[in-house]
């Protein structure tokens, strides 16, 4: 049995300016334009009244991390509450209330709550088990002595060659494993079910229809930090029609490992094929860390501490895997933070076919040189622009360590739309909000939106770099249209003949105060016209 909806009542967001109504049929867009026409086209459409709010295409997430999100809201969840006191407390009730774990694990604790950000095992050795709690930007994991000992881990146990172990005076291990170093305890930890897996996907699925996100590019998908491969469960639920969501899976690359895996990649990608929801066509190359401990990639060595970072992948060898994954038609998803990680992921990607739609996420901080170099060689800018406002994170273990000059080169959107970049939006979730209408208003204000848990930072009012803002139109269409074309996505645009996903919003952003665009909400969420939110 066919179904005519009729959205009116509204505006919705289209390519050319805005439109009055927008008619579908059977999960397509058939019509855009006036009201009236519409409804002489279609006279027993189902109407559905936008309220005087907008409707959107549904939002496409570039870079976020599902599965894992899932899990940590089904585990020890510090991400809604902050500072020490109140992760100690957390962490004390969800040991009471789960007294059978045989390890206290999750996450999402602040690097900013602590003194260098840097939480100490002593805070966790109230606990009768061993802890594991991931940080919110996953670079690194707070542990106690359990867990130190359980792992064998000593004042003599060397640094991995990707990470760090931070030590007390004495050099006894403090509690902190960076980057590489979290694998060490992480691999200990109990692994999750496949049903565990299944259910965080689905818990994650919800949770971003919610917000009106339709389909998203997962940016790593295979084992790392202790986490699991997440393609077996992309893999069922795609089959099984669980998957709503269009999603494209980033195949990790081991960094630990050269060409060789190259093939593995070939047949991972050819798993997924003929599924309707599910793509593995892309790889993840995770060029460095960040910039708080020091693992972020730049070229001149940070301020007050020396050192200039880790380059993951030797700049050597990279350009070699890069084009053979390029000559393999895979895309391939950049990690690159710090300026020197960008410049050797430009470097890589000279050459390759722009077809590929290959990209760079976070690009933090990018030198005014290599700015240009996106557009000229078709490489899309993948933005998180929750992360660019003056919070305690930026202001205390950022702009110190790297200066003057290299602090005013971070998220440099304005630059980059400028030169003719195309840009992609994602959250990063859960390393912050999944929420796309909150890096939304971050991108026009360059200030935290209200109700974010930075701000009550002092300067989180105070304009981060404002030259660098965007316009609401360009960050809702990157946020669109632009992640949805990086993953090959046919919806994302209002225009006949696309897929209606689709999401009402419960105000039209582009009338109100640009400081106000954070309280915009979604009403309902559609996949192919049919409701999956609201």
């Amino acid at each position: 049995m066919s179904s005519h909806i009729l959205f009116r009542g509204g505006r919705a967001f289209t390519p050319g300016g805005f439109a009055e109504a927008v008619l579908v049929r059977d999960g397509v867009i058939a019509a855009v334009g006036p009201q009236a026409d519409l409804e002489r086209l279609s006279p027993r459409a189902e109407p559905v009244d936008l309220g005087g709010g907008l409707l959107v295409p549904g939002f496409t997430d570039a870079h976020v991390h599902p599965v894992q999100a899932g899990l940590e809201r089904a585990r020890c969840d510090l991400s809604e509450v902050y500072g020490p006191d109140a992760y100690v407390a957390a962490v004390a009730a969800y040991a009471a209330a789960h007294p059978g774990r045989e390890w206290i694990d999750g996450g999402g604790w602040d690097m900013s709550a602590f003194p260098d950000g840097l939480p100490h095992r002593s805070r966790l050795d109230f606990l009768d088990r061993p802890a594991y709690l991931i940080q919110r930007d996953h670079h690194a994991a707070w542990v106690n002595s359990r867990a130190l000992e359980l792992a064998g881990i000593t004042r003599d146990t060397p640094d991995p060659a990707d990470g760090r172990i931070e030590r007390d005076p004495d050099g006894t291990p403090s509690g902190v494993l960076h980057e590489g170093a979290m694998d060490l305890v992480g691999l200990l930890t109990p692994r999750p079910a496949p049903d565990d897996l299944h259910a965080a996907l689905l818990d994650a699925q919800e949770h971003l229809f919610s917000l009106g996100v339709t389909g998203w590019q997962d940016a790593i998908v295979g084992s790392y930090a202790g986490s699991d491969d997440q393609l077996p469960v992309y893999l069922s639920a795609a089959a099984a029609g669980r998957l709503r969501a269009r999603v494209v899976g980033a195949l990790w690359w081991d960094r630990t490992r050269g060409a060789e895996q190259i093939p593995e990649l070939v047949e991972r990608r050819a798993l997924a094929e003929g599924l309707d929801r599910f793509r593995a066509s892309a790889v993840k190359i995770m060029q460095d860390g960040i910039p708080e401990n020091f693992t972020a990639a730049v070229i001149e060595p940070y301020c007050r501490c020396g050192g200039t970072g880790l380059s993951y992948v030797d700049p050597a060898l990279l350009t070699g895997y890069v084009k053979e994954l390029d000559a393999l038609g895979f895309q391939v998803h950049f990690h690159a933070i710090g300026e020197r990680a960008v410049r050797e992921a430009l470097d890589s990607l000279t050459g390759t076919d722009p077809a590929n739609r290959h990209h760079i996420a976070h690009v933090q901080i990018i030198t005014p040189q290599d700015v240009p170099r996106f557009a000229a060689l078709g490489v899309t800018a993948n933005l998180q622009p929750l992360w660019a406002t003056h919070h305690a994170q930026m202001d205390e273990l950022c702009i110190p360590y790297l200066g003057e000059q290299r602090s005013s080169w971070q998220y440099p959107f304005a630059d980059l739309v400028r030169h003719g970049t195309r840009v992609a939006g994602g959250s990063d979730w859960p390393v912050s909000s999944a929420d796309p209408l909150q890096a939304m208003h971050v991108a026009v204000n360059r200030t935290e939106p209200g109700g974010s848990v930075h701000a009550s930072y002092p300067t989180a009012g105070t304009p981060f770099l404002p030259e660098q803002s965007l316009d609401l139109r360009t960050v809702m269409t990157a946020y669109t249209e632009g992640s949805a074309w990086l993953n090959r996505s046919p919806a994302g645009v209002i225009e006949a003949g696309r897929p209606a996903d689709l999401v009402v919003l419960d105000r039209d952003p582009f009338t109100l105060d640009p400081a106000d665009i954070w309280t915009t909400r979604v009403r309902t969420t559609f996949v192919d016209g049919v409701p999956v939110h609201g």
